[in-house]
């Protein structure tokens, strides 16, 4: 009996310990139709993916087929832009995610709405040719 225990928990430790690395073997390749479409724009770098993040956007991608299209879109145009960051900018980018969850919801709104104006008068100011400027 005492050796049969041996043997199982032997064999638990070692499902625990390979778990992590059953799971991040989920290739490009072994994902669904739907959460390869959801998670396109990351389709590339997806095998060099850590498999906390391959189980946070495979979760992300089970909420894709309820989006419409304007949503679908948006989702895809923020995992490209996210995609195209280096590491140390996604770290500030989470940081300030973090920092920003924090902040009361009303002032959080305030925020969010200052950002916007501050967008818009962006696309409104016309860009100025620096040729032009620097004439004698």
């Amino acid at each position: 009996m005492h050796l049969i225990r041996h043997h199982l928990f032997a064999f638990s430790i070692t499902i625990l310990l390979f778990l992590p690395a059953i799971a991040g073997a989920q290739t490009w390749e072994s994902l669904t139709p739907v959460q390869q479409e959801a998670l396109a724009p990351l389709s590339k770098e997806w095998n060099t993916l850590q498999t906390l993040q391959k189980q946070r956007l495979i979760n992300l991608a089970k909420r894709y087929p309820q989006l419409n299209a304007v949503q679908k879109q948006r989702l895809h145009n923020r995992l490209e832009k996210w995609s195209k960051l280096t590491p140390e900018q996604r770290n500030r980018a989470r940081e300030k995610f973090q920092a920003f969850s924090k902040v009361p919801l009303e002032k959080r709104e305030q925020v969010k709405q200052m950002i916007r104006q501050q967008e818009a008068e962006k696309l409104n100011t016309p860009a100025v040719d620096p040729a032009l400027t620097n004439t004698p």
